[in-house]
């Protein structure tokens, strides 16, 4: 994990994906996105590639303490069974940034 320090810059995270069954994944998304809002207070974001609409995208914005957020989306994830609407072969990739020092 990431060790939280008090003068570490807020994150950003952004999860994409590919979708099999949209209609149960968005339920799911929204789903996991309240349950992480009611836990650590971080709302998220749903985006859908353009061009290619099996393309999902979360983004978290103003996450303090990395490890308590990548614990409580880890945990709901999971409880969600959030793989079994992704596409054969597919996953969910995580990338987290931070506000640039310039």
């Amino acid at each position: 994990m990431h060790p939280f320090r008090a003068d570490a810059l807020p994150l950003s995270y952004y999860i994409y994906y590919r979708v099999a069954q949209p209609a149960q994944a968005q339920t799911l998304v929204r789903n996991i996105q309240a349950a992480l809002k009611d836990k650590t207070g971080i709302g998220g974001r749903l985006l859908r590639k353009r061009d290619d609409p099996a393309t999902w995208m979360e983004i978290y914005e103003g996450v303090k303490d990395a490890d308590a957020f990548e614990h409580h989306l880890a945990a709901v994830v999971k409880a969600a069974n959030f793989a079994a609407v992704l596409e054969d072969g597919s996953g969910r990739h995580l990338e987290r940034f931070e506000e640039s020092c310039a």
